[in-house]
């Protein structure tokens, strides 16, 4: 069977080639891209960041909140039971509507912000880092034909995530709960990149990957996905493929109605 898959993206820059050439390099998919979601296809793959405008100026970036008609498109998705499926900087996306943070899983912070009643500082990142990812859950269909554990060169985040709402598939071995290892988000918006001067963070997730019921959706979220040198990465397009067909399929649409 053949799925068809709207890609979503805008909101954050990135190699559109290279970006691409991963769907084309997928078996048994028909693809198209979009700048915004709509209802249709049987997956939807988010790799955009909106409800951000970064102003360049003080304050650094401005968060509008989602129209009444970007709710509801959300809201008609999870109805249908579309595939969602969430990649790296889209767990970013429209920190001033809460729901979208428990959509998701948890939600990385360009700036200070409360979540779930706790106040968070902004959220940390660090490029190129060799990390070794375990799988958690061989037998779900996600991480079919992925080896135990292998090597992926990717950008990591330390962020806050509702461990106690999601199913874990996959765990870095990267030193996440220590924030020396990574940088602050809001110095680098103002333009302090790579910089983590009287910045600190609790503790991060190690997980970088799950999955969770959204509605009568089954939802994935993959934090890999930086740039090329990921996007070019067997286990990558593996992982990416598997979460677009089991999250297409019957029995993953069942089983986020029964959760």
């Amino acid at each position: 069977m053949t799925v068809s898959v709207q890609v979503v993206t805008g909101g954050h820059p990135f190699e559109a080639d290279p970006f691409f050439a991963v769907f084309d390099s997928l078996p048994d998919i028909e693809w198209s891209k979009a700048n915004t979601p709509s209802v249709g296809a049987d997956v939807v793959v988010f790799y955009d960041m909106p409800g951000l405008r970064f102003t360049g100026g003080v304050p650094p970036v401005e968060f509008p909140e989602p129209s009444s008609e970007v709710r509801d498109v959300f809201t008609r998705l999870q109805n249908h039971g579309t595939g969602l499926v969430f990649m790296h900087h889209a767990v970013a996306s429209w920190p001033a509507w809460e729901g979208f943070a428990e959509l998701i899983g948890g939600r990385f912070h360009y700036q200070p912000g409360t979540l779930r009643g706790v106040d968070y500082p902004d959220s940390g990142y660090v490029f190129d880092v060799r990390h070794t990812v375990s799988v958690l859950d061989p037998s779900h269909p996600v991480c079919a034909g992925l080896p135990t554990s292998f090597e992926i060169v990717d950008e990591l985040y330390c962020f806050p995530v509702f461990e106690d709402s999601v199913v874990p598939l996959m765990r870095t071995d990267f030193p996440v709960r220590d924030a020396s290892h990574f940088y602050s988000a809001d110095l680098a918006i103002r333009g302090r990149r790579n910089d983590n001067e009287g910045w600190t963070h609790p503790p991060g997730s190690d997980l970088v990957g799950w999955i969770k019921p959204a509605g009568n959706s089954p939802l994935v979220y993959l934090q890999f996905g930086d740039g090329p040198v990921t996007y070019s990465d067997a286990n990558f397009r593996r992982v990416l493929g598997n979460a677009i067909g089991w999250s297409a399929s019957p029995a993953a649409r069942a089983w986020a109605r029964s959760q």
